[in-house]
């Protein structure tokens, strides 16, 4: 039991985990070209250099941001499932991950609308 928590925990931790170093990335070392393969690539980020090197700065700082917010927020979260059955701990490690990927996802709003402001 104590076992499926900790590996349900661990990867509660992988999406913060990545957002910070990926936002770390895009801040010191983004993409210098604007490619179709790695990178933050919308339409609007990839109209110019321009653009693209904004897009990653605002995003990769959002990232970073968010990414350390929601470190500690996951293991607190799961603080209440330690010792409970695994269909608990598996239900409860679903909402902490879909919160997770609906912060990611918020991200882009905020990044897209500040690329909107900057370059309309």
């Amino acid at each position: 039991m104590m076992g499926f928590w900790f590996f349900m925990t661990i990867c509660n931790l992988l999406l913060p985990v990545l957002m910070i170093v990926i936002g770390k990335v895009f801040v010191k070392n983004p993409p210098k070209t604007i490619n179709a393969i790695v990178g933050y690539r919308t339409s609007r980020s990839m109209k110019n250099q321009d653009t693209w090197n904004f897009a990653h700065l605002h995003c990769g700082k959002l990232w970073w941001k968010i990414g350390w917010s929601m470190l500690p927020l996951s293991v607190i979260s799961m603080l209440p499932a330690l010792g409970k059955n695994d269909d608990f701990v598996g239900v409860l490690s679903s909402v902490i991950i879909t919160v997770e990927c609906i912060n990611m996802f918020i991200s882009i709003f905020f990044t897209e609308r500040a690329l909107a402001k900057k370059f309309s």
